[in-house]
């Protein structure tokens, strides 16, 4: 019997079967989706995922893999029939190797995120990856949906942290392609393959990552602003002052301080008044670190900010950083939410924001705009949420037509309906309506071809 093997294969501590345990994995984060299985394992080692994966494979079983469950898209959901497997990568949690002279380090994939810095900061090495669920995610499925968080500007998304790849093809056979050389040109790049593909074609359980060196003295701007434009005009300006050495630049509506203030504790904002705009930059300074303030006081001089401040200490900036990474959660109190993860070349971005919210508007009369985002690299989280006291369920509902029409003007000025949350099950629609014809076609035949069965998550992305 299946079961009984892969409770063999894990041993005593690597599966669960009781309902109220397994509760807390069969949810997506929003709550938007329940699933069911009849077992989780959590395989402490690759032979044993290997082997988890050859057994369900023989039986025709799918297999669901997991990691922090932080996603937004339910791509790491079993479906509601409840025979499927999950597998949850938790237990895989090792630092393999870190080699600082190298600036590389191999991770299993159920590594936290954090934990995955901090190893590269205790080595003197910078893991620039970052993110608002960076304590629970994992880095197996960072790298499965491609994440990007905020500091993609200077360093990219976690497709450019890889060098290489350890992967548990559908039918158990291991793929090891571990390597940490940066310049290889035998073949095919496999690895850039599975980044991205939410575990439809193989199953990362450990990764070859690039570290950098560290970034040095660094300042932290938070601007008030009237417009998105004058957002891009100011990091326009950065950039003219300090090259590439912005790391990060991020837009926030002022309905998204208002949510933080109200919902999450000890959030305070250092600029008085209320402004429509803001955005919290962070800037490598180097022997330099009058250089931020003197680029605010000159924007300020020419009316492109309305205000400033420039974080005086460390606790500051991360105060700062704390109001950001807060929003998500601070929209949840305000009810049912839209969750658009979109992206359109930056200069484009006011554009965007101005008739999306006429759609907004016209679609769904009351619903409250919860507007943020990475701009350095075009991605917004356009986030709409339940007018006050509406109905959670029917506004949702209602909310299809918005959603479309958001995603049908994100492609319409050259961007993308998904820039850093994945596909999953919710936007499989989407990827059909915006990315069919011959794209499609390729990416069904990389799934018949590595997954002629269909069982490495099924259902999700195509």
């Amino acid at each position: 019997m299946l079961i009984d093997a892969l409770k063999e294969i894990v041993g005593p501590k690597g599966w669960i079967s009781n309902p109220d345990l397994l509760e807390p994995y069969l949810s997506e984060r929003r709550g938007r989706i329940k699933g069911h299985t009849l077992i989780m394992v959590s395989p402490a080692s690759t032979d044993e995922v290997a082997a988890v994966v050859s057994e369900c494979s023989a039986a025709g079983v799918g297999v669901v893999p997991q990691g922090g469950n932080t996603g937004l898209c339910g791509g790491a959901i079993p479906d509601d029939k409840g025979d499927e497997v999950l597998l949850s990568l938790t237990r895989m949690n090792r630092i393999r190797a870190l080699d600082a002279d190298d600036y590389s380090m191999i991770a299993e994939a159920g590594c936290v995120l954090s934990d995955v810095q901090q190893a590269a900061e205790k080595a003197g090495r910078f893991f620039p990856l970052s993110l608002s669920a960076e304590g629970s995610c994992q880095i197996g499925g960072n790298l499965s949906t491609n994440a990007g968080g905020i500091n993609v500007i200077r360093y990219g998304t976690a497709r450019q942290q890889v060098l290489g790849l350890e992967v548990v093809l559908a039918d158990g056979t291991v793929w090891d392609g571990l390597r940490t050389v940066r310049k290889d040109t035998a073949g095919y790049d496999l690895k850039q393959l599975f980044i991205g593909s939410e575990g439809t074609l193989g199953i990362i359980t450990a990764a070859a990552l690039r570290l950098w060196p560290r970034p040095g003295n660094s300042a932290t701007l938070l601007a008030a602003l009237d417009t998105p434009e004058a957002a891009v005009d100011l990091l326009g300006r950065l950039h003219d002052a300090v090259g590439d050495s912005v790391q990060a630049f991020e837009l926030m509506s002022d309905r998204c301080i208002r949510y933080a203030q109200r919902h999450v504790p000890d959030v305070t904002m250092p600029i008085a008044g209320q402004h429509k705009w803001y955005v919290l930059t962070e800037v490598v300074v180097g022997a330099n670190p009058a250089v931020l303030e003197e680029a605010a006081m000159t924007a300020l001089g020419e009316k492109v900010v309305e205000d400033a401040v420039v974080a005086k200490n460390q606790a500051e900036s991360d105060r700062l950083w704390r109001m950001r990474h807060s929003i998500s959660d601070a929209q949840k109190p305000e009810g049912a939410s839209l969750k658009h993860d979109i992206s359109v070349p930056t200069g484009r971005i006011g554009e965007f924001i101005r008739k999306g919210n006429r759609l907004v508007s016209d679609l769904l009369p009351g619903a409250r705009l919860v507007i943020f985002g990475h701009v350095g690299d075009g991605n917004l989280h356009y986030n709409v949420s339940q007018p006050a006291g509406a109905d959670a369920e029917e506004f949702l509902a209602d909310g299809q037509r918005a959603t479309e029409a958001i995603y049908d003007l994100a492609i319409e000025l050259g961007g993308s309906f998904s820039a850093e949350h994945g596909v999953g099950i919710f936007k499989k629609s989407y990827l059909e309506q915006y990315r069919g014809g011959a794209e499609l076609r390729v990416m069904r035949a990389l799934k018949s071809a590595l997954d002629p069965e269909n069982t490495l998550n099924p259902g999700k992305v195509i």
